[in-house]
């Protein structure tokens, strides 16, 4: 019995330090990421850092702290730098966690490697109505299209791969 709760309490706090790691990596990430871009020359935003840690959340945390990191990046990103604007960071916001809403209801129903790639272009095409509707109406200004599609193609075709080489589906 005891060697069981032993287990049980090591498991517990190994699930805590690696999902406290990770949403300190990614909020430093978030928080440098102008920096590094500037010094390195580099538009690190092209490789969708914010998803990029929700990838990672899903893979090495657990579904509450993916469905957290997606609300709480792009604000934390918009509370320390004022970028994206309010209203963005809050439509990045929704675009995250619809990504993680439709990948968790189709990897119980399809591939993993299917689930997360839908996922992706699922939530991505919910950000482009959105978005098209919110410059239509002048809430935003600017371009459509900030990344390039075949970027974004790219990132998820990596995103995906990652997620379907290291997932561990969770133990019903």
């Amino acid at each position: 019995m005891a060697s069981t709760q032993t287990l049980t309490t090591t498991v517990n706090w190994k699930h805590w330090i690696s999902t406290f790691l990770l949403n300190g990596i990614a909020l430093a990430f978030i928080f440098f990421m102008p920096a590094i871009s500037h010094m390195l020359s580099i538009q690190l935003y092209m490789v969708e850092p914010m998803r990029l840690m929700l990838i990672l959340a899903l893979v090495h945390t657990h579904k509450k702290n993916a469905y957290l990191l997606a609300v709480t990046l792009p604000l934390f990103s918009f509370l320390i730098s004022a970028h994206p604007v309010l209203f963005k960071a809050g439509l990045i916001s929704a675009e995250l966690v619809v990504n993680v809403a439709v990948f968790y209801f189709l990897a119980s129903r399809i591939h993993t490697l299917g689930a997360i790639f839908a996922s992706i272009w699922i939530s991505k095409l919910f950000y482009f109505v959105v978005k098209y509707f919110a410059l239509q109406t002048a809430v935003l200004s600017g371009a459509m299209f900030g990344i390039p599609i075949w970027v974004q193609l790219a990132t998820s075709a990596v995103f995906s791969v990652y997620l379907f080489l290291m997932y561990k589906k969770p133990a019903n």
